[in-house]
């Protein structure tokens, strides 16, 4: 981590300042807003804003800085939380450093700023982030409204709600009455109050400011349920004293693609960060891991050379390294190996690849052409 530089290093090449006031609970306490069927929409307010920062701008000030700021999370096990260590860990985590790796052949050359779902459009905008990696949604409010680009999926989502089991509560409409959990500033309540409001569901939504605050409330009891994206659920599920007393409901409300995002008016680093991750998918549909990629460096396929930075000129395009799928695959891995190491089999969530997996695979992932 290049935590040293934290203070003021952030504020090196910004050109303009945009400030989003973003809608949402600024107390300690709980709000208690009573939905019923209202369907209003509370997850932020939507100002059109300017482009912020020249073309390759964001990418000059990266390699002259010497590492990544990244936004990310540190509540969110599997995803984005501090390990026992102090060190950041998770699968956005990982893909932050596929970034570092790539631009720096350093996959540590990255500090994680962690920010809460109120406020990390604005540290984005103002550029207090290079690069937002923060279990967030794309949807068109925030890709064009609020002045963000969403660079590719890297995990496919819903939103989910949790109940207690013992509650005997199996459906959506066995929720009536009930007062649910919902961290503000997120695209979770706008579903709730949607699909509630779809099946005529009258419920009362408490909103938090930080998921924790949210999960404490439920383990306490003072809510009957909570929801958000259904990894989420399973994340923390894997923490609760009694992960078996609580079953997640097979109802999906919302589709969640989540991703990388960055500021709108910097086409260059847009296709950086875009390119980058798409390397991880790439890399799996062609077999490359980080165990076998030396294999790879002698191979006759024009796919794989240039894929490989041996032919081609690739990453010059984008104004790195040639060599950068390779940084990437060495220092991080594939997405294979990036999902089984923080969601997998071998970790507490044991999430089944579903969506995830490769088109080949009866999944959505998909790699454009690298030529």
């Amino acid at each position: 981590m290049k935590g040293s530089k934290k203070v003021m290093g952030f504020f090196a090449g910004i050109f303009l300042v945009v400030v989003l006031v973003l809608t949402g609970c600024t107390s300690d306490d709980p709000v208690v807003a009573d939905n019923g069927n209202n369907g209003d929409d509370t997850e932020e307010t939507t100002n059109n804003t300017s482009s912020n920062g020249s073309e390759g701008s964001t990418l000059d000030t990266i390699l002259d800085r010497g590492y990544v700021i990244v936004g990310g999370n540190n509540q969110l096990p599997g995803f984005g939380y501090l390990n026992s260590d102090g060190e950041y860990e998770g699968f956005d985590v990982d893909f932050g450093r596929t970034l570092a790796a790539a631009l720096f052949d350093d996959p540590e050359a990255i500090e994680i700023r962690p920010l809460s779902a109120q406020e990390r459009f604005t540290a984005l905008q103002t550029g207090e982030v290079d690069v937002l990696i923060r279990n967030t949604t794309w949807t068109l409010d925030r890709d064009v409204a609020l002045g963000t680009n969403f660079t590719p999926t890297t995990f496919y989502d819903g939103q989910g709600i949790m109940v207690r089991s013992d509650s005997g509560i199996t459906n959506l409409e066995e929720l009536e009455g009930a007062r649910i959990g919902v961290e503000t500033g997120t695209t979770t309540e706008s579903n709730l109050a949607d699909q509630f409001r779809k099946y005529g569901i009258t419920y009362e939504q408490v909103l938090f400011d930080d998921s924790d605050s949210v999960v404490e409330a439920y383990e306490s009891g003072s809510i009957d349920a909570w929801t958000t994206d259904k990894s989420g659920l399973v994340s923390r599920q894997a923490t609760l004293a009694d992960p078996d007393a609580h079953t997640i409901l097979v109802e999906s409300l919302s589709k969640e693609p989540l991703g990388p995002t960055v500021r709108h008016g910097d086409d260059n680093w847009f296709d950086v960060v875009k390119w980058v991750t798409l390397a991880t998918i790439e890399a799996e549909e062609l077999g490359i891991n980080s165990s076998n990629y030396e294999d790879f460096l002698d191979s006759a396929d024009p796919v794989i050379r240039r894929f490989m930075g041996l032919e081609g000129e690739l990453g010059q395009m984008l104004g790195i390294d040639d060599e950068f799928a390779v940084r990437v695959i060495r220092h991080v891995g594939n997405y294979e190996e990036i999902y089984n190491r923080n969601l997998g089999p071998d970790t507490i969530f044991n999430l089944e690849r579903g969506l995830n997996a490769l088109y080949t695979e009866g999944g959505i992932l998909y790699s454009p052409p690298f030529r």
